[in-house]
Order: structure tokens, then C-alpha cells, then sequence
């Protein structure tokens, strides 16, 4: 009896394209900043993108998620910080890039989104993934390397001390009460570290 071998049936769909995904991006980035977040439609980005909207659909649920992704790929490297022998100073200067990114036009439109976003949204999903907690996970890193070096005290709890630098900061930004700048960056590190300083 002669078996007959079982062809693979062939994958539905077509996968998805990197450079795809770039030039919508990139187009949904160029639309901002030439009309703001009213400008980012789907039909504006796939006729800019040069593809169609499915494409598009198959990695945004909306509009607003995609403007969102194209503020946040604007600069991926934009809160982060080469680590060195001086955690303090490494601290410091990550906190000054975060306030610089949302001083800027893009950080004044990713907050106008955020608070029209609703909590459990794609929107407020991917700021918290993609800039606060990756924020978090950076200053733990360069905290866990100030007790080493003897910075901070060695009994420090990093959760609560993370709590207390990117609280007041993300809050500023989320509710734009108070300006962010680099006086604002320094004092509140300043205020912090005073706390967590080793007995001398």
C-alpha cells in the first residue's frame, strides 16, 4: 500500500513587513508633526506609507495607538543612559533626558493623548511599557549599582526609592501642573538621594 504523504497546508496571511512597518511609522511621525494628532488617520497614513489599511490594522487597533507607537519609536534611545562608575551622575542624567523628551512638542502631544486615553487603552497601555516602566527598570539598575558603590545605603528598599523619583515625575507629566525642567529634575533627585544617602 503506498502512503501517501500529507502536504503542509500553506500559512494563512502574509507576514508582516519590517520595512512595512518603518514606513508606516515613519509616516504616521511626519503627519504629527505637520498637523499634530488630529493629522494621523488611518487613510492619511497608508496613502503616505504607500500601503493599505489592512496592513496597518494588522499591528493598530486605531489612530490614536498608531500615533502613539510613532511618538514613542520617534526615539527609542531617548530616556536611556550608558551606565558608568558614578551611578549618581548616571541617575541624574536620565532623569534630565525623561523630563527633556516630554519638554518637548512630541511630549506635549503624547500628554494631550494621554488624557483623553482611557486607563486600560492601548494608548495608555504602551506609554506605561514603553516609557514608565522601562524608565523603572533602568533606575533600578543604576540603584542597585549606587549600593554597590556604596552611594546608597544597602538597605534601601528600590521599589519605594523608584516610587519616590519617577512618582512626582510621571505625575508632572500626566497632569501638566507644573513645568518640567531641569531645575524640577535636580531638586527632586536631590530631595530623593538625601533620603538614601549611607550614614558617613
Amino acid at each position: 500500500m503506498i502512503e501517501r504523504v500529507k502536504s503542509e497546508k500553506p500559512k494563512r496571511g502574509r507576514p508582516r513587513s519590517e520595512a512595512a512597518r518603518r514606513a508606516i511609522l515613519e509616516a504616521a511621525s511626519s503627519l504629527l508633526e505637520e498637523g499634530g494628532i488630529s493629522a494621523v488617520t488611518m487613510e492619511a497614513v497608508a496613502a503616505k506609507a504607500k500601503v493599505g489599511k489592512p496592513t496597518i490594522y494588522r499591528s493598530w487597533p486605531n489612530a490614536r495607538a498608531l500615533a502613539m507607537a510613532a511618538l514613542m519609536a520617534a526615539d527609542t534611545s531617548a530616556t536611556s543612559v550608558r551606565q558608568t562608575d558614578a551611578p549618581l551622575a548616571d541617575l541624574e542624567r536620565q532623569l534630565l533626558k525623561v523630563v527633556t523628551k516630554f519638554a518637548t512638542k512630541h511630549g506635549g502631544q503624547v500628554r494631550l493623548m494621554l488624557a483623553a486615553a482611557e486607563q486600560d487603552s492601548e494608548i495608555a497601555k504602551g506609554f506605561r511599557n514603553q516609557v514608565i516602566l522601562k524608565s523603572r527598570r533602568e533606575g533600578r539598575e543604576i540603584l542597585l549599582n549606587a549600593i554597590e558603590t556604596g552611594d546608597v545605603r544597602a538597605d534601601t528598599d528600590i521599589e519605594i526609592a523608584l516610587d519616590m523619583i519617577y512618582g512626582p515625575l510621571f505625575y508632572r507629566v500626566l497632569i501638566g501642573h507644573l513645568p518640567l525642567d531641569e531645575t524640577f529634575a535636580n531638586t527632586l533627585l536631590a530631595s530623593v538621594l538625601s533620603g538614601l544617602a549611607p550614614a558617613r
